[in-house]
């Protein structure tokens, strides 16, 4: 069974980002549903999981031009997660925030566009017009700027903060440790969003018939990173130490490390979005189509389980 677009078969997805933890359930998706896809999978990386999925595999890096250029060959749809942030904050070798995230990106919408792709979803985030001033923020704008400057139908998708990043070790949300990070107050409210819900929009509006241009949403509750400490601190038995990074200073660390270690200063920066920037958008996007979102409160409650009762002091 596959699904149809004005009367007819979609011809090709293409995900780029599918070996990562977004673009590989979004493979997973669109498959399970019937729809071709086509995963752009960097040399020497394993796509057996993505072959096993029934995916077809094309080699090549949003670094390397040409592999994009072939990629897109027979595409009418591109969904577009990569990133380098993770790799780069995991000390990974390769390329920048600024290869991937900006040449990169412009490169692959240069080669859709080129291709006669008709249909380009991107995951950029919610807030992403703050105006903070950051790598990421910027290479997300600029590709965003660049999507609407082509011919192609742009779906920009921007996500609220991801609750398996945020509210987890590597977001410096560690019940384990009982170590947390909080920049400024810590009182905004935010709609932290499950990677799940989020890949079931994107493989929703990769095919619907007339998705919206900017769809820009969150998790079903609102909760600020304070309350969210205190439930897990409540639900583990345990305090949490708090290590408080004021505005100014991860203001100044987003400036100062921006060529050194982009993806450190882009952490501070995202620090200060989330603190400055109060959401106007819900989960609206994702009732529309039928999806059961993940509340904050849920994934916390799973993280505290999976610690067990708390020992002695």
């Amino acid at each position: 069974m596959h699904w149809t677009y004005l009367g007819r078969e979609w011809a090709m997805i293409l995900v780029v980002g599918a070996t990562g933890e977004l673009g590989g359930r979004v493979v997973r998706l669109l498959r399970d549903r019937g729809v071709t896809v086509r995963a752009l999978v960097r040399p020497q990386t394993d796509d057996e999981a993505l072959r096993a999925l029934g995916a077809e595999t094309s080699p090549g890096d949003l670094t390397d031009r040409a592999s994009l250029g072939q990629a897109c060959a027979g595409v009418n749809t591109v969904v577009a997660t990569a990133t380098a942030i993770a790799r780069k904050l995991g000390g990974a070798p390769g390329p920048s925030i600024r290869e991937v995230d900006e040449a990169g990106m412009a490169a692959l919408v240069d080669a859709a566009a080129a291709a006669g792709v008709e249909r380009f979803v991107y995951v950029s985030y919610a807030g992403v017009d703050a105006g903070i001033g950051f790598p990421l923020e910027r290479a997300k704008k600029a590709t965003e700027q660049r999507l609407r400057s082509t011919s192609m139908r742009t779906v920009l998708v921007r996500p609220d903060a991801f609750q398996e990043v945020h509210l987890a070790p590597l977001g410096r949300f560690d019940l384990a440790k009982r170590k947390v990070a909080v920049f400024g107050k810590g009182d905004t409210d935010r709609r932290w969003v499950g990677i799940d819900d989020v890949a079931q929009l994107l493989a929703a509006v990769a095919v619907e018939p007339e998705p919206p241009s900017v769809i820009e949403f969150g998790g079903p509750e609102a909760i600020s990173r304070n309350a969210a400490i205190v439930l897990a601190e409540r639900l583990t038995g345990r305090s949490m130490k708090r290590q408080v990074m004021p505005l100014f200073a991860a203001r100044l660390g987003a400036r100062l490390l921006a060529r050194p270690n982009p993806a450190l200063a882009s952490v501070f920066g995202t620090g200060v979005l989330m603190d400055v920037a109060v959401p106007r958008w819900d989960d609206g996007p994702l009732q529309e189509r039928g999806i059961k979102a993940r509340p904050a409160t849920e994934w916390i409650e799973q993280q505290a389980r999976a610690l067990g009762p708390a020992g002695p002091g």
